[in-house]
């Protein structure tokens, strides 16, 4: 059988998604997937990201990624998303991505693939689970199979959240425990994708 094909498309300001969606391609590499690791277009006003040195050197470090298509969605099997929290919801960067992508869903292209998130936020409870949350909603109208980490393995009682692995960036860089959740997430997702894929092919 082919490998699972896994999308991570993510959204990072300063440069924590980007550590979760790299430590979440490790895994889905480790688990046989082929990975694409696609960043979502920057949108906020340049004064805003020089005002931010962090934001503005994340900026340059990351020019090499590639940013995110329609293709890279209609070529997965699998797609894991991540966002920081903004009140309680993605950002408005990975939102102008998925709205854009009405043309797929209409062709039935968004359906049958899985599904599955992972956020950060500045402070605890700040947001992590709705974000996460909302980021289902879409799922659901694109007809995803939804795909959470749940407690499927040992790291998710040291990292906590069933939902898709979170970090809080006021705490400082991901900790292993974090890094190691987001292997097990994108680990499980392939997993999933696999199974669904043999299950079709038969």
């Amino acid at each position: 059988m082919e490998p699972v094909k896994v999308a991570i498309i993510y959204y990072s300001a300063t440069g924590t998604l980007h550590a979760l969606a790299r430590a979440a391609a490790e895994g889905a590499e480790k688990a046989g997937a082929h990975v694409r690791l696609r960043k979502v277009a920057e949108t906020a006003p340049p004064e805003a990201i020089s005002a931010n040195p962090a934001w503005a050197q994340h900026l340059q470090d990351t020019a090499d990624i590639a940013e995110a298509g329609h293709d890279d969605l209609d070529w997965a099997d699998a797609v894991l998303f991540g966002t920081p929290t903004r009140f309680g919801n993605p950002a408005s960067q990975l939102r102008a991505f998925i709205d854009t992508t009405g043309g797929l869903w209409y062709q039935g292209k968004l359906a049958d693939k899985v599904y599955s998130a992972f956020t950060a936020s500045n402070t605890a409870h700040g947001g992590q689970e709705s974000t996460l949350l909302a980021l289902g909603n879409t799922f659901y109208h694109w007809g995803g199979i939804i795909v959470p980490p749940g407690y499927t393995d040992p790291i998710q009682f040291q990292s906590g959240n069933p939902y898709g692995t979170s970090h809080v960036t006021g705490d400082g860089p991901p900790s292993d425990v974090t890094l190691d959740a987001a292997r097990h997430q994108a680990r499980r997702i392939v997993d999933t994708a696999a199974a669904l894929k043999a299950g079709r092919a038969a």
